[in-house]
């Protein structure tokens, strides 16, 4: 019986397992953020490519973290908007702090710190990749209710054990655009116009016994 049999082993421990997880879901995450130098900014941002196996099991981590950090986003905002101007620890802010408008910014932060912890342990404590997620990926997808991400096999395969390779991506910017037919002029077909008749013309013979029998009877 097949119990408790879900999901792949990747030829990996349990724990092993869920470092690889991890890592490829903070890669990708990471892809989105900013680089210091050229060099090391990735050939396509929101890319990676792995083997069809990884991309498969990493796909329900990447998407139950921009689920669960795409629910916070409004109470982030309204949190935003209640932040005094003023610099931390000067006077004014030290007044806000102790009024109720504090009390309200806190219980607005509350679940977004929740959901930022939850995140950081899901991805083994990269708080980079947490950072980018909340600012750049999230907002993306704030109107969509699912399928953040694509998984596209490729057609080489890699050397060595000769595996799938495929490359998982978030969907939204490499979306090739799908363009109607249109038929040029010149090779559009047209229907054919009924000719008229072409008028029929007496048939003349030129044989010399036509001419001979054109003179005996010249009634004809």
């Amino acid at each position: 019986m097949r119990h408790r049999k879900k999901g792949r082993y990747l030829g990996r421990s349990p724990s092993h397992r869920r470092a690889l997880l991890r890592n490829l879901a903070s890669s990708l995450f990471l892809t989105e953020g900013d680089f210091l130098f050229e060099h090391e900014e990735p050939y396509v941002k929101g890319r990676i490519i792995t083997t069809l196996a990884k991309a498969k099991e990493v796909r329900p981590l990447v998407e139950r973290c921009i689920t669960i950090a795409k629910r916070v986003l409004p109470l982030l905002e309204e949190a935003k908007r209640m932040e005094p101007t003023a610099p931390r620890n000067s006077e004014a802010w030290r007044r806000w702090r102790q009024s109720d408008a504090w009390y309200e910014w806190n219980r607005k932060m509350a679940p977004v710190v929740a959901a930022r912890r939850r995140i950081l342990r899901m991805l083994g404590n990269n708080k980079e990749a947490v950072r980018v997620l909340f600012e750049k990926i999230a907002p993306r997808f704030v109107d969509r209710p699912g399928g953040y991400t694509r998984i596209v096999r490729l057609a080489k395969r890699r050397v060595g054990d000769a595996g799938v390779k495929a490359f998982i991506e978030f969907v939204g910017q490499n979306d090739r655009v799908k363009q109607r037919k249109t038929i040029r002029p010149e090779f559009s077909v047209e229907t054919p116009k009924p000719s008229e008749p072409a008028p029929v013309k007496e048939a003349t013979i030129d044989t010399p016994e036509a001419a001979n029998v054109s003179q005996e009877n010249p009634s004809n």
